[in-house]
């Protein structure tokens, strides 16, 4: 296990290159022209939930193309596990009609979905997704590695819309928008982006005036950490942590050596739930986090995904470190829940629509990559 995802972690490097050259060209699009402002607090963003869903639509993904729908999508194919994820979780599952189905989509219902995966249950076939003559494809950024796959459904007359990489909270929350208009679920969309923005709002407060103890996240056995320009990060500092990473000027997913953790000796250790330990070298047993029992380990899933779900890695960080301050507000958030609850019949539930087996969402993003260059090298 631990080497391949260090394996995973390794091709993560190759998949961010791509990411980040292909951010300006993003930015220029339709789908990254939303207006944003920081909150008083932690500095994330939020920004105006405008879903459209009137048709013909037509929308700039992260290439820098513009597909056009010309009437409500009724038939939608999730590329990725982590695009069904999305697709589901604003209730657009219903008009989904192909996706991977397998270890990584177990805690989804595939019902009668055709699945679009080889035997891993998640390199896409081109054949399985034409043969369903969707009117779009949704797919993650990590389609950017597979430009074959891409190409292959275009030359099809299939619309495949790439989604931007969330870098940010509000990355997240541009993307759930998205989906909702891509899926003709705008209602969903917005609707999870309020009950996100509604949590995130109370948490916010809550900490304006609290200590930020220092924090390492660390994915794996090399030392992996998300640095600024992560939306981990941002997990991180808006359930009240100051990231080690960012003391270490660490942009994005890399290394962070050993002896920079234990010279700054962080208060908490936070790892994923993947492995029953933090995933640390001998030496940083030595700092206060882990001489203090400080760890804490997190819902690798939601910890995965830019979703929603996020806010569930956020509100157990809170409990965790600032106990007292919960303590405060966990009625307030029960109210929400039930709000949420009582408009669509059922709560997400933590977790409840991640992509399981990963430690980091770059490892997700990396394992795509591998596996569609392995394939074709088979």
């Amino acid at each position: 296990m631990g080497n391949l995802r260090t394996t995973l972690l390794t091709a993560l490097l190759v998949v961010g290159t791509i990411a980040f050259a292909t951010g300006g060209v993003a930015a220029a699009g339709e789908v990254g022209a939303i207006a944003t402002e920081p909150t008083a607090s932690t500095g994330v963003a939020t920004q105006a939930i405008d879903a459209d869903c009137e048709y013909p639509l037509e929308r700039t993904d992260a290439r820098g193309e513009t597909i056009e729908l010309a009437d409500e999508p009724e038939a939608v194919v999730a590329l990725y596990p982590g695009d069904a994820q999305l697709a589901y979780q604003i209730g657009a599952e219903d008009r989904v009609v192909g996706m991977p189905i397998g270890p990584y989509t177990d805690d989804l219902e595939g019902g009668d979905r055709t699945d679009i995966t080889g035997d891993d249950g998640v390199t896409p076939v081109a054949e399985e997704i034409v043969a369903l003559d969707p009117d779009v494809v949704l797919a993650a950024n990590v389609a950017l590695a597979d430009e074959e796959l891409v190409d292959q459904l275009e030359d099809a007359g299939i619309p495949v819309y790439v989604l931007d990489t969330a870098t940010s909270i509000d990355d997240v929350r541009e993307n759930v928008e998205t989906t909702g208009e891509l899926t003709g679920e705008c209602d969903g969309a917005e609707e999870a982006l309020d009950r996100m923005d509604d949590r995130l709002a109370v948490i916010e407060d809550a900490l304006a005036d609290e200590e930020e103890p220092l924090a390492y996240y660390v994915s794996d056995d090399q030392g992996t950490t998300p640095g600024t320009e992560t939306f981990q990060h941002e997990v991180l500092t808006t359930a009240g942590l100051e990231n080690v990473a960012e003391r270490a000027d660490i942009e994005g997913w890399q290394e962070i050596s050993a002896e920079v953790v234990v010279d700054e000796d962080p208060a908490w250790i936070v790892y994923p739930d993947w492995t029953d330990e933090p995933p640390i070298a001998e030496s940083i047993e030595e700092t206060t986090a882990y001489q203090e029992g400080n760890v804490v380990a997190v819902d690798d899933d939601a910890m995965s995904q830019p979703a929603p779900g996020i806010v569930d890695v956020i509100v157990h960080l809170v409990e965790t470190v600032h106990p007292d301050v919960y303590a405060e507000i966990e009625s307030d958030l029960e109210s929400i829940d039930e709000v949420d609850s009582n408009d669509d019949g059922e709560t997400d539930g933590d977790g409840a629509f991640a992509i399981p087996g990963f430690g980091a969402a770059a490892a997700v993003i990396a394992l795509l990559a591998f596996v569609a260059v392995r394939t074709r090298s088979d």
